[in-house]
């Protein structure tokens, strides 16, 4: 059977031409951009910023919802290609990104190049820039990825250097005429950017720039933009329509875009690789493809976070451990105590909540992705007698001794009898319908 190229994009943001989902946050993206205003986006790694941002710096996304893209110079670059990062590096990649925009616009090119031949580009360059793109009735965006960078202090940019670089970025946006009229900002982090840069100080009594932005969630698929991704025609030969088939997709991935990709792309192979019909070379090239997401997840989360997500984990493996039985007792006193770090993680699209009533009503926590689950457990086998001791320190602080034993015991018992390989061919047995 000769089926044409592989129609999932794994491994760079998706073109325009690919892109599905996000109609809401889309719309909001425009409302912000339209009113010369600013937008931080975050969320998981892998959760589609890049593919969010470069969609919006699209002619046929801005066209598509009867904007004119000729009003604006729209400038996408990543803050990755600012290594190390300097506010000088910042504003030149911002002029450099904008040299290319501007062509035709004579004054605008000069204006642009007597800054850059300056050996060091401020606040005010900016302006008279911004100045020029308004006389001309138009208007600047810029979308910036990984803006993290910006908040992460080095050898030569300490805290004193972020707080000012942030506060001039704020006074160009929101305190200049040029600003206010010429310019939208739209920013992409792992985090919400009042949880990453410097903490205020009685210097610095106002938000250096955080309280300027709109903040908006990138969360994962819901099933209907999951699903979206295997209607098209190009798929028919994979016999996606099963319900069946579409609900252990959802389940598997929890909607993650990234896994969402890999999964559908490793199931376009599997019809022309014989290998790729074995569950097992299935489950570890699918593993392999997508480790590093759950590695970010669990990197990007704090102690309490992780905690959490263990406990969980473990609760749910209480009566399926082999030849042991165990009992952590009564969790729901301590999810009472972390409920903000637990809505978070449900924000985040890494848990999800049900609501059982037997004698009252109870909260029960799980994974969105069976594939998150997963990993977690093999977190949990991984670790060794020194992190084990550090995170009993943690945990004697939510839960009684008699509790952090039964925690220890059961992460020994996984340490000798190490389940996860079989359970993941078990995932994706159920996952392929094998």
């Amino acid at each position: 059977m000769t089926l044409a190229h592989n129609p999932f994009i794994v491994g760079k943001p998706v073109p325009t031409e690919c892109f599905v989902g996000r109609e809401s946050e889309i719309r909001t993206a425009f409302d912000q951009i339209i009113n010369r205003s600013h937008l931080a986006i975050y969320g998981e790694s892998g959760i589609g910023k890049s593919s969010f941002l470069q969609y919006l710096s699209s002619p046929q996304a801005w066209i598509k919802r009867g904007r004119d893209p000729s009003s604006a110079f729209i400038v996408y670059f990543n803050c990755m290609g600012i290594l190390p990062f300097t506010p000088t590096g910042f504003w030149r990649r911002v002029l450099e990104g904008l040299k290319q925009k501007a062509n035709g616009c004579e004054s605008l090119l000069s204006e642009i190049e007597r800054s850059l031949a300056e050996e060091s580009i401020e606040i005010n360059h900016l302006c008279r820039i911004l100045r020029k793109i308004k006389q001309d009735n138009k208007f600047l965006v810029l979308l910036i990825d990984d803006y993290d960078l910006a908040l992460k202090s080095h050898e030569n940019y300490n805290e004193a250097d972020i707080l000012g670089f942030l506060s001039e970025f704020r006074y160009l946006a929101v305190h200049t005429e040029e600003g206010l009229q010429a310019l939208s900002i739209i920013v992409s982090t792992f985090r919400r950017l009042n949880e990453m840069g410097p903490q205020l100080t009685p210097n610095y009594p106002s938000s250096p720039w955080y309280n300027h932005h709109l903040f908006l969630l990138l969360k994962p698929f819901s099933l209907q933009e999951s699903l979206s991704l295997f209607s098209r025609p190009q798929l028919e030969l994979l016999n996606l329509q099963s319900n069946l088939l579409q609900d252990n997709i959802f389940a598997l991935t929890g909607g993650h875009p990234t896994l969402l990709q890999n999964a559908g792309y490793l199931l376009y192979e599997r019809v022309r690789d014989v290998e790729l019909k074995q569950v097992e070379r299935f489950a570890t090239e699918f593993r392999r493809r997508t480790e590093q997401v759950f590695v970010n997840t669990w990197r990007l989360s704090n102690d309490n976070e992780r905690i959490l997500l263990m406990l969980i984990a473990l609760s749910r493996l209480e009566g399926r451990l082999r030849n042991r039985q165990f009992a952590l007792g009564n969790l729901d006193h301590i999810f009472r105590q972390k409920q903000k770090e637990l809505i978070d993680l449900m924000e985040r699209g890494v848990i999800l909540r049900t609501t059982i009533i037997v004698q009252r009503p109870r909260m029960l926590y799980s994974f969105k992705s069976s594939m998150m689950e997963w990993w977690v457990i093999q977190e949990i086998e991984n670790t060794n007698e020194e992190e084990l001791q550090r995170r009993e320190r943690v945990l004697l602080n939510l839960m009684s001794r008699e509790q952090v034993q039964q925690v220890r015991e059961m992460t020994q018992h996984l340490w000798t009898n190490r389940q996860t390989l079989e359970t993941l061919f078990n995932i994706v047995r159920k996952f392929l319908g094998s």
